[in-house]
Protein backbone atom coordinates (compact mmCIF):
# COMPACT_ATOMS: atom_id res chain seq x y z
CA UNK A 1 0.00 0.00 0.00
CA UNK A 2 1.33 3.43 -0.94
CA UNK A 3 2.08 5.90 1.84
CA UNK A 4 1.08 9.54 2.02
CA UNK A 5 3.64 11.39 4.14
CA UNK A 6 2.39 14.59 5.77
CA UNK A 7 4.41 17.77 6.16
CA UNK A 8 6.23 18.51 9.39
CA UNK A 9 4.83 22.07 9.60
CA UNK A 10 1.15 21.23 8.92
CA UNK A 11 -1.71 21.96 11.31
CA UNK A 12 -2.64 18.75 13.09
CA UNK A 13 -6.14 18.70 11.61
CA UNK A 14 -6.15 14.92 11.20
CA UNK A 15 -5.38 14.34 14.88
CA UNK A 16 -8.15 16.81 15.79
CA UNK A 17 -10.73 14.73 13.93
CA UNK A 18 -10.75 16.17 10.41
CA UNK A 19 -11.33 13.34 7.91
CA UNK A 20 -9.91 15.31 4.96
CA UNK A 21 -6.26 15.61 3.95
CA UNK A 22 -5.58 18.42 1.50
CA UNK A 23 -2.75 18.50 -1.03
CA UNK A 24 -1.15 21.39 0.85
CA UNK A 25 -0.68 19.17 3.92
CA UNK A 26 1.23 16.45 2.05
CA UNK A 27 5.02 16.31 1.73
CA UNK A 28 5.14 13.35 -0.67
CA UNK A 29 3.53 10.08 -1.73
CA UNK A 30 5.73 6.98 -1.46
CA UNK A 31 4.80 4.25 -3.91
CA UNK A 32 2.23 4.18 -6.68
CA UNK A 33 -1.46 4.76 -5.93
CA UNK A 34 -4.17 4.84 -8.57
CA UNK A 35 -7.13 7.20 -8.10
CA UNK A 36 -9.62 5.66 -5.67
CA UNK A 37 -7.12 3.23 -4.16
CA UNK A 38 -6.45 2.95 -0.45
CA UNK A 39 -3.31 4.44 1.05
CA UNK A 40 -1.69 4.71 4.45
CA UNK A 41 -1.26 8.18 5.93
CA UNK A 42 1.81 8.75 8.12
CA UNK A 43 3.33 11.79 9.80
CA UNK A 44 6.73 13.19 8.87
CA UNK A 45 8.39 10.67 11.19
CA UNK A 46 6.65 7.75 9.50
CA UNK A 47 4.17 7.01 12.32
CA UNK A 48 0.83 5.61 11.15
CA UNK A 49 -2.14 7.96 11.44
CA UNK A 50 -4.92 6.63 9.20
CA UNK A 51 -6.02 4.66 6.16
CA UNK A 52 -7.96 6.40 3.42
CA UNK A 53 -8.64 6.53 -0.29
CA UNK A 54 -6.72 8.85 -2.59
CA UNK A 55 -7.70 10.93 -5.58
CA UNK A 56 -4.92 13.06 -7.10
CA UNK A 57 -7.52 14.88 -9.23
CA UNK A 58 -9.13 16.38 -6.12
CA UNK A 59 -7.95 19.10 -3.76
CA UNK A 60 -8.98 16.69 -1.00
CA UNK A 61 -6.17 14.25 -1.72
CA UNK A 62 -7.17 11.64 0.89
CA UNK A 63 -10.43 10.91 2.73
CA UNK A 64 -10.01 8.89 5.90
CA UNK A 65 -11.64 5.46 6.18
CA UNK A 66 -10.08 4.15 9.40
CA UNK A 67 -7.74 5.24 12.18
CA UNK A 68 -6.72 1.64 12.89
CA UNK A 69 -3.79 0.16 11.02
CA UNK A 70 -5.09 -3.39 11.40
CA UNK A 71 -8.68 -2.74 10.20
CA UNK A 72 -9.37 -4.26 6.76
CA UNK A 73 -11.66 -2.19 4.52
CA UNK A 74 -14.00 -5.00 3.59
CA UNK A 75 -17.59 -6.21 3.92
CA UNK A 76 -17.30 -6.47 7.71
CA UNK A 77 -16.02 -2.88 7.87
CA UNK A 78 -19.05 -1.74 5.86
CA UNK A 79 -21.48 -3.70 8.08
CA UNK A 80 -20.02 -2.18 11.24
CA UNK A 81 -20.15 1.35 9.84
CA UNK A 82 -23.79 0.98 8.77
CA UNK A 83 -24.72 -0.63 12.09
CA UNK A 84 -23.10 2.24 14.02
CA UNK A 85 -24.96 4.83 11.92
CA UNK A 86 -28.28 3.04 12.54
CA UNK A 87 -27.62 2.80 16.28
CA UNK A 88 -26.90 6.55 16.48
CA UNK A 89 -30.30 7.32 14.94
CA UNK A 90 -32.09 4.78 17.13
CA UNK A 91 -30.56 6.32 20.24
CA UNK A 92 -31.08 9.99 19.45
CA UNK A 93 -34.12 9.85 17.14
CA UNK A 94 -36.22 7.01 18.57
CA UNK A 95 -39.30 6.30 16.50
CA UNK A 96 -38.17 8.51 13.60
CA UNK A 97 -38.60 6.60 10.35
CA UNK A 98 -37.33 9.24 7.91
CA UNK A 99 -33.96 10.91 8.48
CA UNK A 100 -30.39 11.25 7.27
CA UNK A 101 -29.17 7.71 7.81
CA UNK A 102 -25.52 8.21 6.81
CA UNK A 103 -23.86 11.61 6.93
CA UNK A 104 -20.59 10.98 5.12
CA UNK A 105 -17.42 11.72 7.04
CA UNK A 106 -19.32 12.33 10.31
CA UNK A 107 -20.47 8.68 10.16
CA UNK A 108 -16.98 7.54 9.09
CA UNK A 109 -18.17 6.73 5.56
CA UNK A 110 -16.50 9.60 3.67
CA UNK A 111 -18.16 10.81 0.50
CA UNK A 112 -21.48 9.04 1.13
CA UNK A 113 -24.92 10.50 1.91
CA UNK A 114 -27.89 8.21 2.57
CA UNK A 115 -31.31 9.70 3.34
CA UNK A 116 -34.07 7.39 4.53
CA UNK A 117 -37.58 8.20 3.32
CA UNK A 118 -39.57 5.60 5.22
CA UNK A 119 -38.70 2.41 3.27
CA UNK A 120 -36.86 4.13 0.38
CA UNK A 121 -33.17 5.10 0.50
CA UNK A 122 -31.85 8.01 -1.57
CA UNK A 123 -28.07 7.93 -1.96
CA UNK A 124 -25.40 10.37 -3.10
CA UNK A 125 -21.91 8.98 -3.74
CA UNK A 126 -19.67 12.03 -3.81
CA UNK A 127 -16.14 10.67 -4.21
CA UNK A 128 -14.27 8.20 -6.39
CA UNK A 129 -13.04 6.07 -3.51
CA UNK A 130 -16.56 5.68 -2.12
CA UNK A 131 -17.84 4.83 -5.61
CA UNK A 132 -15.59 1.77 -5.44
CA UNK A 133 -16.73 0.93 -1.90
CA UNK A 134 -20.43 1.49 -2.58
CA UNK A 135 -21.17 -2.19 -3.42
CA UNK A 136 -19.99 -3.19 0.08
CA UNK A 137 -22.07 -0.49 1.79
CA UNK A 138 -25.04 -1.28 -0.43
CA UNK A 139 -25.04 -4.91 0.72
CA UNK A 140 -24.83 -3.81 4.35
CA UNK A 141 -27.81 -1.48 3.86
CA UNK A 142 -29.86 -4.19 2.17
CA UNK A 143 -29.08 -6.56 5.04
CA UNK A 144 -29.71 -4.16 7.93
CA UNK A 145 -32.38 -1.78 6.58
CA UNK A 146 -34.15 -3.97 3.99
CA UNK A 147 -35.45 -1.02 1.93
CA UNK A 148 -38.15 -1.26 -0.70
CA UNK A 149 -35.88 0.62 -3.09
CA UNK A 150 -32.62 2.53 -3.45
CA UNK A 151 -32.27 5.59 -5.69
CA UNK A 152 -28.88 7.01 -6.66
CA UNK A 153 -29.08 10.82 -6.86
CA UNK A 154 -25.59 11.13 -8.28
CA UNK A 155 -26.36 14.41 -10.04
CA UNK A 156 -24.21 16.49 -7.68
CA UNK A 157 -21.65 18.74 -9.45
CA UNK A 158 -18.93 17.84 -6.93
CA UNK A 159 -18.76 14.40 -8.59
CA UNK A 160 -17.29 16.02 -11.68
CA UNK A 161 -14.34 17.24 -9.60
CA UNK A 162 -13.77 13.58 -8.70
CA UNK A 163 -13.89 12.52 -12.35
CA UNK A 164 -17.29 10.85 -11.91
CA UNK A 165 -20.36 11.06 -14.19
CA UNK A 166 -23.62 12.76 -13.20
CA UNK A 167 -26.59 10.41 -13.16
CA UNK A 168 -29.89 9.62 -11.46
CA UNK A 169 -30.90 5.98 -11.47
CA UNK A 170 -32.71 3.28 -9.54
CA UNK A 171 -30.15 1.04 -7.92
CA UNK A 172 -32.42 -1.49 -6.24
CA UNK A 173 -36.07 -2.46 -5.93
CA UNK A 174 -38.87 0.00 -6.56
CA UNK A 175 -38.63 3.78 -6.10
CA UNK A 176 -41.86 5.74 -6.66
CA UNK A 177 -41.80 9.31 -7.97
CA UNK A 178 -43.33 10.60 -4.75
CA UNK A 179 -42.63 9.32 -1.24
CA UNK A 180 -44.68 10.33 1.80
CA UNK A 181 -42.78 10.90 5.04
CA UNK A 182 -43.82 11.78 8.58
CA UNK A 183 -42.11 14.54 10.56
CA UNK A 184 -43.23 15.90 13.92
CA UNK A 185 -46.71 14.48 13.36
CA UNK A 186 -47.06 16.03 9.88
CA UNK A 187 -47.09 14.34 6.47
CA UNK A 188 -44.96 15.60 3.58
CA UNK A 189 -44.89 14.39 0.00
CA UNK A 190 -41.32 14.43 -1.33
CA UNK A 191 -40.13 14.24 -4.93
CA UNK A 192 -37.03 12.09 -4.48
CA UNK A 193 -36.25 11.90 -8.22
CA UNK A 194 -36.20 15.62 -9.05
CA UNK A 195 -36.24 17.56 -5.78
CA UNK A 196 -33.29 19.60 -4.50
CA UNK A 197 -30.41 17.46 -3.20
CA UNK A 198 -32.21 14.24 -2.16
CA UNK A 199 -35.64 15.92 -2.10
CA UNK A 200 -35.89 17.03 1.54
CA UNK A 201 -33.78 18.81 4.16
CA UNK A 202 -33.71 16.69 7.30
CA UNK A 203 -31.09 18.93 8.89
CA UNK A 204 -33.77 21.48 9.87
CA UNK A 205 -36.12 18.97 11.58
CA UNK A 206 -35.51 20.15 15.14
CA UNK A 207 -35.30 23.79 14.05
CA UNK A 208 -38.73 23.55 12.49
CA UNK A 209 -40.07 22.59 15.92
CA UNK A 210 -38.18 25.50 17.48
CA UNK A 211 -40.46 28.08 15.83
CA UNK A 212 -43.47 26.96 17.92
CA UNK A 213 -43.21 29.78 20.54
CA UNK A 214 -43.05 32.44 17.80
CA UNK A 215 -45.98 31.78 15.52
CA UNK A 216 -49.23 31.37 17.47
CA UNK A 217 -51.73 33.74 15.85
CA UNK A 218 -48.96 35.20 13.66
CA UNK A 219 -48.82 36.18 10.02
CA UNK A 220 -45.67 34.48 8.75
CA UNK A 221 -43.52 35.08 5.67
CA UNK A 222 -41.63 31.92 4.65
CA UNK A 223 -38.99 32.69 2.01
CA UNK A 224 -37.28 29.84 0.11
CA UNK A 225 -40.21 27.71 1.26
CA UNK A 226 -39.21 24.71 -0.93
CA UNK A 227 -41.96 22.11 -0.33
CA UNK A 228 -43.44 23.99 2.61
CA UNK A 229 -41.81 22.26 5.58
CA UNK A 230 -41.43 25.42 7.71
CA UNK A 231 -44.78 26.76 6.50
CA UNK A 232 -46.71 23.63 7.48
CA UNK A 233 -45.02 23.54 10.89
CA UNK A 234 -45.93 27.21 11.43
CA UNK A 235 -49.56 26.44 10.60
CA UNK A 236 -49.53 23.45 12.95
CA UNK A 237 -48.23 25.69 15.74
CA UNK A 238 -51.08 28.18 15.24
CA UNK A 239 -50.01 30.70 12.60
CA UNK A 240 -53.05 32.54 11.23
CA UNK A 241 -51.55 32.78 7.75
CA UNK A 242 -48.31 31.91 5.94
CA UNK A 243 -47.01 33.58 2.78
CA UNK A 244 -44.76 31.12 0.90
CA UNK A 245 -42.14 32.31 -1.60
CA UNK A 246 -40.02 30.13 -3.89
CA UNK A 247 -38.80 30.46 -7.47
CA UNK A 248 -39.45 26.76 -8.24
CA UNK A 249 -42.94 26.13 -9.51
CA UNK A 250 -42.56 22.39 -8.93
CA UNK A 251 -41.54 22.93 -5.31
CA UNK A 252 -44.47 25.29 -4.75
CA UNK A 253 -46.90 22.74 -6.21
CA UNK A 254 -45.69 20.28 -3.59
CA UNK A 255 -45.90 22.96 -0.90
CA UNK A 256 -49.56 23.58 -1.80
CA UNK A 257 -50.28 19.86 -1.59
CA UNK A 258 -48.47 19.53 1.74
CA UNK A 259 -50.36 22.48 3.23
CA UNK A 260 -53.69 21.03 2.08
CA UNK A 261 -53.09 17.43 3.07
CA UNK A 262 -52.25 18.48 6.62
CA UNK A 263 -55.57 20.30 6.90
CA UNK A 264 -54.45 23.91 6.45
CA UNK A 265 -55.89 24.78 3.02
CA UNK A 266 -56.94 28.40 2.78
CA UNK A 267 -54.37 29.59 5.34
CA UNK A 268 -51.42 29.94 2.95
CA UNK A 269 -50.58 32.06 -0.10
CA UNK A 270 -47.93 31.13 -2.66
CA UNK A 271 -45.64 33.39 -4.70
CA UNK A 272 -43.52 31.92 -7.48
CA UNK A 273 -40.76 34.51 -7.58
CA UNK A 274 -37.08 35.23 -7.05
CA UNK A 275 -36.70 35.63 -3.27
CA UNK A 276 -34.72 38.89 -3.43
CA UNK A 277 -37.17 40.43 -5.90
CA UNK A 278 -40.17 39.44 -3.78
CA UNK A 279 -38.57 40.71 -0.55
CA UNK A 280 -37.89 44.04 -2.28
CA UNK A 281 -41.46 44.19 -3.58
CA UNK A 282 -42.94 43.53 -0.13
CA UNK A 283 -40.73 46.27 1.37
CA UNK A 284 -41.84 48.71 -1.34
CA UNK A 285 -45.48 47.79 -0.64
CA UNK A 286 -45.01 48.49 3.08
CA UNK A 287 -45.95 44.92 4.04
CA UNK A 288 -45.23 43.78 7.61
CA UNK A 289 -45.24 40.30 9.15
CA UNK A 290 -45.06 38.96 12.69
CA UNK A 291 -42.44 36.37 11.74
CA UNK A 292 -40.09 36.24 8.74
CA UNK A 293 -38.32 32.95 7.97
CA UNK A 294 -35.29 32.97 5.64
CA UNK A 295 -33.94 29.51 4.80
CA UNK A 296 -31.89 29.93 1.60
CA UNK A 297 -29.75 27.42 -0.28
CA UNK A 298 -25.98 27.70 0.08
CA UNK A 299 -24.82 31.05 -1.29
CA UNK A 300 -21.11 30.19 -0.84
CA UNK A 301 -20.32 26.83 -2.41
CA UNK A 302 -16.63 27.70 -2.60
CA UNK A 303 -14.24 30.02 -0.80
CA UNK A 304 -14.05 32.13 -3.97
CA UNK A 305 -17.81 32.75 -3.77
CA UNK A 306 -17.71 33.95 -0.16
CA UNK A 307 -17.55 37.71 -0.80
CA UNK A 308 -20.64 37.56 -3.00
CA UNK A 309 -22.38 35.34 -0.46
CA UNK A 310 -21.78 37.85 2.32
CA UNK A 311 -23.42 40.57 0.21
CA UNK A 312 -26.34 38.23 -0.51
CA UNK A 313 -26.89 37.27 3.13
CA UNK A 314 -26.69 40.92 4.20
CA UNK A 315 -29.23 42.09 1.61
CA UNK A 316 -31.59 39.21 2.34
CA UNK A 317 -31.53 39.74 6.10
CA UNK A 318 -31.75 43.52 5.83
CA UNK A 319 -34.91 43.25 3.75
CA UNK A 320 -36.24 40.53 6.01
CA UNK A 321 -35.79 42.74 9.10
CA UNK A 322 -37.60 45.61 7.41
CA UNK A 323 -40.59 43.31 6.94
CA UNK A 324 -40.83 42.33 10.63
CA UNK A 325 -43.33 44.20 12.79
CA UNK A 326 -41.75 45.92 15.77
CA UNK A 327 -41.26 43.23 18.41
CA UNK A 328 -41.69 40.43 15.87
CA UNK A 329 -39.22 37.72 14.97
CA UNK A 330 -36.60 37.01 12.31
CA UNK A 331 -35.71 33.35 11.73
CA UNK A 332 -32.64 33.12 9.52
CA UNK A 333 -30.30 30.34 8.43
CA UNK A 334 -27.19 29.61 6.40
CA UNK A 335 -26.09 26.20 5.15
CA UNK A 336 -22.83 27.50 3.62
CA UNK A 337 -19.98 26.03 5.65
CA UNK A 338 -17.62 28.67 4.25
CA UNK A 339 -19.88 31.19 6.02
CA UNK A 340 -18.64 30.40 9.52
CA UNK A 341 -20.86 31.14 12.50
CA UNK A 342 -19.14 34.35 13.60
CA UNK A 343 -19.09 35.69 10.05
CA UNK A 344 -22.79 34.84 9.67
CA UNK A 345 -23.65 36.70 12.89
CA UNK A 346 -21.44 39.66 11.94
CA UNK A 347 -23.22 39.89 8.58
CA UNK A 348 -26.62 39.94 10.30
CA UNK A 349 -25.32 42.64 12.68
CA UNK A 350 -24.25 44.77 9.71
CA UNK A 351 -27.69 44.33 8.17
CA UNK A 352 -29.36 45.38 11.44
CA UNK A 353 -27.25 48.56 11.58
CA UNK A 354 -28.32 49.54 8.06
CA UNK A 355 -31.95 48.62 8.73
CA UNK A 356 -31.91 50.62 12.00
CA UNK A 357 -32.99 47.57 14.01
CA UNK A 358 -32.02 46.21 17.42
CA UNK A 359 -31.86 42.43 17.60
CA UNK A 360 -32.25 40.20 20.63
CA UNK A 361 -30.88 36.71 20.08
CA UNK A 362 -33.31 34.04 21.26
CA UNK A 363 -31.64 30.92 19.90
CA UNK A 364 -28.61 29.92 17.88
CA UNK A 365 -28.81 26.34 16.70
CA UNK A 366 -27.16 23.89 14.31
CA UNK A 367 -28.28 20.82 12.38
CA UNK A 368 -30.49 18.01 13.64
CA UNK A 369 -29.09 15.01 15.51
CA UNK A 370 -28.97 12.87 12.37
CA UNK A 371 -26.24 15.27 11.17
CA UNK A 372 -23.55 14.63 13.81
CA UNK A 373 -20.56 16.96 13.96
CA UNK A 374 -17.00 15.70 14.25
CA UNK A 375 -15.31 18.03 16.71
CA UNK A 376 -12.34 19.49 14.87
CA UNK A 377 -14.02 19.18 11.47
CA UNK A 378 -15.55 22.53 10.64
CA UNK A 379 -16.92 21.13 7.36
CA UNK A 380 -19.50 19.00 9.19
CA UNK A 381 -20.65 21.95 11.34
CA UNK A 382 -22.13 23.85 8.42
CA UNK A 383 -25.68 24.86 9.45
CA UNK A 384 -26.39 28.07 11.35
CA UNK A 385 -29.96 28.75 12.47
CA UNK A 386 -30.71 31.91 14.45
CA UNK A 387 -33.89 33.34 15.94
CA UNK A 388 -34.00 37.07 16.77
CA UNK A 389 -36.53 39.44 18.19
CA UNK A 390 -36.49 42.58 15.99
CA UNK A 391 -37.09 46.06 17.42
CA UNK A 392 -36.93 49.43 15.71
CA UNK A 393 -34.10 51.84 16.53
CA UNK A 394 -36.28 54.82 15.73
Amino acid sequence: MAKVVLRRDRRKRLEQGSPWIFRSEVDRVEGRAEPGERVEVVNHQGHFLATGYINPASQILVRVLSYRQDEPIDARWARLRVEAALNWRRRFLPGVSSCRLIYGEADFLPGLIVDRFEDVLVVQVLALGMERLWPLVREALLEQVAPRGILLRNDVPVRQKEGLPLEVKRDYGRVPERVDIEENGLIFGVDVWRGQKTGYFFDQRENRSAIAPLVSGAEVLDVFTHIGSFAVHALKFGASKVICVDQSGEALDLARENVARNGFAGRAEFYEANAFDQLRAFVDQGRLFDVVILDPPAFAKSRQALAGAIRGYKEMNLRGMKLVRDGGFLVTASCSWHMHRDLFLDTITDAAVDARKILRLIELRGAAKDHPVIHGSEESNYLKFAVFEVRSRG
